[in-house]
């Protein structure tokens, strides 16, 4: 099996005995709900908008709100108490959060309460189910070992489009969508040309095209809302653990050792940014009319229109492994020490958007 290569998301598969397909059985599937103690100072792996509130996820099925742009925090009851790698939110109520054992959780006010909407061990038999409707005898085989495993593979990210059409993606090149909220998922592994079954960390949308990204270098276009997927040859093969559209139509590509790409699809051209850091990237974002990466160390860099990455000064502190601009305009990150603020100084040059 390949490895897992990003450490920002603590990919530490639990070992949870096989366990048959029936929603009755999510409960035993995942892990006691969260605790409330360690949550403000507990590692924490994503941080979204939804509206005004800022909503933090982490290990052990950790959740933080806050409403006042990330300086006072205070931790909501969630079903679960497996790791929460990801989140997203649609609009100020509508979001979900997925994770360890297959775990994807909604919430329809905020964030305030969470519903469990499908567990690892679902996800498993339905890829088997839709392996068996394909009659691919290898994708049988495969799925198979999945069902016998249980629930113990990890969702990396999560992207929905609406409140109805939705894709979780994670290890072992698993991907699951939905057309209708959450309420049921078909998996869309039989759709990549991913033969190795290698991660998938990231998702992006850029126009109407959409991407995935995972590990030695896999790089996936769709052109049809993920009807079809084309593999793109990426010049690098080291992980790719960050997407982010930029406002030009190109599509920069961060990952593993600080790399940085560039990929323009009207030209099916790839272009390579320098990085005095060569530190792998955990996460990318626009904020403050910049492009912004941050990477395993907690340095947070710019990335400019000349082609290259600048750090940006910010105060020390514990590795970072995601951010989101709040509403009073400051970057708020999340990672091994809780969420903390950061205040971005001006942009000296123009960025890649």
């Amino acid at each position: 099996m390949a490895r897992m290569g990003l450490i920002g998301r603590l990919i530490m598969v639990v070992g949870l005995a096989s366990l048959p397909w029936a929603a009755t059985a999510r409960a035993s599937e995942t892990q006691a709900p969260a605790q409330a103690a360690p949550g403000l100072h507990g590692v924490l792996l994503d941080i979204t908008r939804a509206g005004d509130r800022l909503v933090a996820v982490g290990e052990r099925g950790i959740v933080l709100l806050s409403d006042d742009n990330g300086v006072a925090w205070r931790q909501v009851t969630v079903p679960v108490g497996n790791t929460l790698t990801a989140v997203r939110f649609i609009d100020a109520r509508r979001g979900w959060a997925v994770g360890h054992a297959g775990v994807v959780l909604h919430s329809e006010d905020g964030g305030e309460h969470w519903a469990l909407q499908l567990s690892g061990g679902e996800a498993a038999q339905r890829e088997l189910d839709a392996a068996r409707a394909a009659g691919d005898e290898a994708r049988v085989e495969s799925a198979k070992r999945l069902v016998a495993d249980g629930a113990d593979k990890p969702w990396l990210a999560v992207d929905f489009r609406d409140a109805r059409h939705g894709l979780v993606v994670g290890a072992y090149g698993l991907a699951m969508a939905t057309a209708d909220g959450g309420a049921s998922w078909q998996s869309w592994m039989g759709r990549l040309p991913n033969p190795q079954g290698l991660h998938l960390y990231a998702v992006a949308r850029q126009g109407t095209e959409l991407y995935l990204a995972g590990e030695q270098g896999l790089l996936l276009r769709s052109s049809d809302e993920g009807g079809h997927f084309e593999a793109l040859q990426a010049p690098y093969d080291g992980s790719f653990f960050a997407l982010q559209p930029l406002s030009d139509g190109r599509l920069l590509l961060a990952g593993l050792r600080g790399s940085l790409l560039a990929y323009d699809p009207h030209a099916a051209r790839f272009q390579s940014l320098e990085n005095p850091l060569p530190i792998s990237i955990n996460a990318a974002l626009t904020a403050a009319g910049s492009t912004l990466v941050i990477n395993q160390a907690g340095n947070l860099l710019r990335v400019n229109g000349n082609g290259a990455a600048t750090p940006v000064p910010v105060a020390p502190g514990a590795p970072l492994t995601a951010a989101t601009l709040a509403g009073d305009g400051a970057l708020v990150a999340v990672g091994f020490a809780g969420p903390r603020r950061l205040a971005l100084p001006a942009n000296p040059t123009p960025s890649a958007e």
